[in-house]
């Protein structure tokens, strides 16, 4: 019987998901993709072979919306199997901490030290890890494999991965991790195949969603990153305020008495695009806005990611290329115009016309800097290793 792999990718609001069938060799294809949006008080699952999404009891809330999402979602994929042996699960787990460095098949211990790494990443790592228990409640047969965001930059040392604080604090684990490396990944393995001439060149990758990084990449390896020990370094993003000045964060808690939990609140979720429109973090609405807000919104996205793309190019030496992708560095010619022209004294140069169109290159003849657009799958990474551990096992 032909196996089939499912990959599972949690996020903060929703689950993409895709079936993969091994296709021999250690080739993949993919049978079905999806998502389960749990915003709202109809939490919708919506499959690439369905037009509509289908909508799912509203009626529970904590444990048993959990079960009855991870049910729904389950009883679609066991009817597109159509014959196949599902066989494992891969899941995007956010963060390795300084001990998983390459994916790893989940166990009691592996799951113990996932979910003590949860203090690193309060947010995003029991998010990852509510697929884990579900399906070992549901499928507990099943091989289970954890991929991690944080492995493609495990190997960054000091300087880049140093904070200038006592070494006791770095001793415990304080220290940049970097994420978004799954997608990092995917777009260093498909530069490979479209442009192989770039794989030992200076190439910056902005990952720009509502979660947004960089990558200085050199030989398909992280050189450095904008994420750091969380993931609200770096970069303005939907609600997340990126790099901010310590002495702010002091000031919130003395003069306004802010505690730990609503700091966290606020920085997470309050700030960003959200924080400097008071309209919305979505990229999309804010360039359909004719509020004054919505535009400084934007103006300081692309101030800050075109800053930080002069840093990653110091950390390389130089730049030869530019690789935009996430929702927002995919779909938005708006943003990709914006930060390119604020980075015109490094030679980077676009076609306006390509730009438009979303062509996958969108520099122009002239440009010294190659800029491309290279649409991300983190789902085919995850479903990749989950597919070597089985192979691996046999």
């Amino acid at each position: 019987m032909t196996k089939a792999v499912l990959a599972l990718n949690a996020g903060s609001s929703s689950i993409k998901f895709a079936l993969y069938e091994a296709a021999g060799a250690g080739d993949l294809r993919r049978v079905a993709k999806g998502s389960v949006d749990d915003t709202g008080e109809a939490p919708a699952l919506s499959l690439s072979d369905r037009d509509e999404p289908l909508r799912i009891d509203p009626g529970a809330s904590g444990e048993r919306r959990l079960e009855q999402l991870f049910a729904a979602l389950f009883e679609a994929v066991e009817e597109r199997l159509g014959g196949r042996e599902l066989v494992a699960v891969g899941h995007r787990i956010v963060h390795g901490g300084m001990v998983f460095s390459e994916p790893a098949v989940i166990d009691d211990a592996v799951l113990s030290a996932l979910e003590g790494l949860t203090p690193l990443a309060p947010l995003h790592q029991p998010r990852g890890l509510e697929p884990v228990h579900e399906m070992r409640a549901m499928r507990p047969e099943l091989l289970q494999v954890a991929c991690f965001d944080t492995a493609f930059h495990h190997h960054l040392e000091p300087p880049v991965s140093r904070y200038a604080i006592p070494r006791r604090f770095e001793a415990e684990g304080v220290r940049k991790y970097g994420f978004h490396g799954l997608s990092y990944e995917f777009v260093a393995g498909r530069l490979a195949e479209v442009a192989p001439e770039l794989c030992s060149s200076r190439v910056v990758v902005a990952h720009l969603g509502n979660g947004a990084s960089l990558c200085a990449m050199r030989d398909g390896r992280s050189v450095d990153t904008t994420m750091g020990f969380s993931a609200l370094d770096g970069l303005v993003m939907g609600t997340r305020s990126g790099a901010i000045d310590p002495g702010v964060l002091l000031y919130l808690q003395s003069v306004h008495g802010l505690d730990a939990g609503e700091l966290e609140d606020l920085l997470y979720h309050r700030s960003g695009l959200l924080g400097v429109s008071g309209i919305s973090g979505d990229v999309r609405t804010l360039s359909q806005s004719g509020d004054p807000r919505a535009k400084e919104a934007l103006d300081l996205f692309a101030f800050r990611a075109s800053r930080e793309t002069a840093a990653m190019a110091n950390s390389l030496e130089g730049l030869d290329a530019l690789v935009f992708t996430g929702g927002i560095g995919e779909h938005s010619p708006l943003m990709r115009a914006a930060i390119c022209a604020r980075l015109a004294w490094l030679g980077v140069e676009i076609d306006g016309d390509a730009n438009a169109r979303g062509e996958a290159c969108v520099s122009a003849g002239n440009s010294r800097v190659r800029v491309l657009v290279v649409p991300t799958d983190e789902e085919q990474v995850i479903a990749r290793h989950t597919l070597r551990r089985i192979v691996a096992r046999a």
